[in-house]
């Protein structure tokens, strides 16, 4: 009688879905689905182009220049504003009237371009006068438009200097590839954000920079965290012919709970200043920082997995060394194998041992194959080494 070989043992996780999500053990097959996400990518940057062309971003008075007004806002309207304006020569077809909150306390604000400091007087009379109250009680403030374009000028060298300096950090701490892949992500990120404040035209100002800035930290170290353990799980498959794209999958999936702890951690606060400052307790100045940041942590979460990892993964297989392996990448429970640990030649070899049973019965013989049925194992199985002698007693 011959022996069969039995096939090969995989790994199989045995927990349910929200454990295998703590402990980094799902098998979501994410390059199966980039294209989805660079679609909806594309579609994005589409749109932002598209915002920046037909109007552009509304830059704050600290970028254009000029001058803004506030005056309490209990007896003046918008309407009685614009008539003093027009009545002192301003033009009130531009200007920019808006009603804020500070310290429960609302205040009319009113923007305008540049103004000499006899017309920028008469106008606080006016707003005083109108609005019942003290002329101390109108504030006034006048930006340059030459202090702003230096300000824009300053913001936009601290950009370029920054991504140098963090692609030449990443080349040199991992490689070229995941240099370019991040800063391609993290220009994802910063130019859908933009793209929110160019569709819904709110205010750009330096608390937007600032956050913008955040924002690029956060994309960068989410995106990090994806390729060490891309970089790690490298070292681990070197000496084994698997797709590139395998190697991601399986790094995006053991890292995937570490990801969204990560952004829910940061969104939460974020979500707090955005909804109670900005929005119960009316602080613009919040508003504009927070709106910044919570888009751009929700991007940086998704970028690095839908934009810096796939991206990666196109440049790295146009390598030597995967260059020639045009194999499909693994996906369900073969990526899941490979999630838990198990051997990239283990499919191989089951495959091998399934196709030698199945050459190996009769003609017209359905029966279940031992290969394929698993029996129990014998006690002489169990043992993975022979018996230990017994030690030899001295008379």
């Amino acid at each position: 009688m011959t022996a069969v070989t039995s096939p090969i043992e995989m790994p199989v996780s045995r927990r349910r879905v929200w454990g295998r999500l703590y402990h980094g053990e799902t098998s979501i097959d994410f390059m199966g689905r980039k294209r989805w996400g660079l679609g909806v990518s594309a579609a994005l940057i589409v749109i932002t182009l598209v915002s920046l062309v037909a109007q552009g971003l509304n830059l704050g008075l600290d970028f254009k220049g000029g001058v803004q007004w506030e005056v309490p806002a209990a007896n003046i309207s918008r309407q009685q504003a614009r008539d003093i304006l027009t009545a002192n020569g301003v033009n009130a077809v531009d200007a920019k009237i808006v009603t804020v909150s500070a310290s429960g306390v609302d205040r009319l604000r009113i923007q305008v371009g540049e103004q000499t400091q006899e017309v920028s007087k008469k106008v606080i009379d006016a707003l005083g006068a109108a609005a019942k109250v003290p002329i101390a009680e109108v504030s006034s403030n006048s930006v340059t438009s030459s202090w702003g374009s230096e300000i824009t000028k300053s913001a936009i060298r601290a950009l370029v200097v920054f991504i140098i300096l963090v692609a030449l950090f990443i080349a040199w701490r991992f490689e070229w590839r995941m240099a370019l892949s991040a800063i391609a992500a993290m220009v994802h990120d910063v130019l859908i954000s933009v793209g929110v404040y160019s569709v819904l035209q709110l205010d750009v100002t330096p608390a937007t920079v600032i956050a913008f800035l955040t924002i690029l930290g956060f994309s960068l170290y989410d995106t990090i965290v994806v390729f060490d353990k891309v970089d790690e799980n490298t070292a681990r498959f070197s000496g084994a012919r698997l797709p590139y794209d395998d190697v991601i999958n399986v790094s995006m999936n053991q890292v995937l709970m570490r990801s969204l702890n990560t952004s829910i951690a940061a969104v939460l606060p974020v979500l707090s200043l955005l909804v109670v400052g900005a929005g119960l307790l009316g602080a613009i100045a919040l508003r504009e920082f927070s709106l910044a940041l919570f888009v751009g942590l929700i991007t940086g979460s998704y970028s690095s997995i839908f934009i810096a990892s796939p991206l990666l993964a196109t440049l790295k297989s146009r390598s030597p060394k995967y260059v020639n392996l045009r194999a499909p990448h693994a996906t369900g429970a073969d990526l899941e194998r490979l999630v838990l640990g198990g051997s990239p030649t283990a499919k191989r070899e089951s495959a091998r041992v399934r196709a030698t049973a199945s050459s190996a019965r009769p003609e017209g013989d359905t029966t279940p194959s031992s290969a394929t049925v698993r029996t129990p194992p014998t006690a002489d199985a169990l043992l993975s080494h022979p018996p230990r002698p017994r030690k030899k007693t001295r008379r």
